[in-house]
């Protein structure tokens, strides 16, 4: 089991990644939707680890309230070739963006179980996954069903730690 720290969706940006993952489920690859059975809402990760204990998620909620939190613009497909191949979304990375991440993970340092080096600043993609663990040859039909992908603005309205099995979360910021 990990932990992930979710900065979730409006709900117009919301419902246009959920219209992306029907269309890969319509063009035959399992979007996140799917292979998850529904228990993922849209979203970047900002943060995974094994675990992110209570006093921490306290410390990030205080810390949370304080930080000014930029729209996402969302508007580059692309894809993880690794074990579990992932189609996603890709944010535009600027300053601002870059600083909520930052300020994020000096929370975090040395008050989690095995963070993920994915995550840490400068290893860091911002992304929202539309497929994950697809065979190779889903991947090129993902990218045709999806192709051309039109940018999506979303604002973040709730920071939550999610069990990455379960999906089962605690809200620590909402708006």
């Amino acid at each position: 089991m990990a932990q992930a720290l979710e900065f979730r969706f409006d709900d117009e940006a919301d419902r246009a990644v959920r219209e992306l993952w029907h269309r890969l489920d319509r063009a035959g690859v399992d979007s996140l939707a799917t292979r998850t059975h529904g228990r993922h809402r849209p979203h970047v990760t900002f943060a995974l680890a094994g675990g992110i204990p209570p006093a921490t998620r306290e410390a990030l909620r205080t810390d949370l309230a304080r930080l000014a939190i930029p729209r996402l613009w969302l508007s580059t497909l692309g894809a993880f070739a690794s074990v579990e191949n992932v189609l996603m979304l890709a944010a535009v990375v600027d300053t601002e963006l870059l600083a909520v991440h930052s300020a994020v993970h000096d929370v975090l340092a040395g008050r989690v179980k095995a963070p993920s080096a994915y995550y840490l600043p400068g290893s860091w993609v911002p992304h929202c996954t539309l497929a994950q663990g697809i065979p190779p040859d889903r991947t090129a039909a993902g990218f045709a069903a999806l192709n051309p992908v039109d940018p999506i603005r979303a604002t973040v309205v709730e920071v939550a730690v999610v069990d990455t099995h379960t999906g089962a979360g605690e809200i620590l910021l909402a708006r």
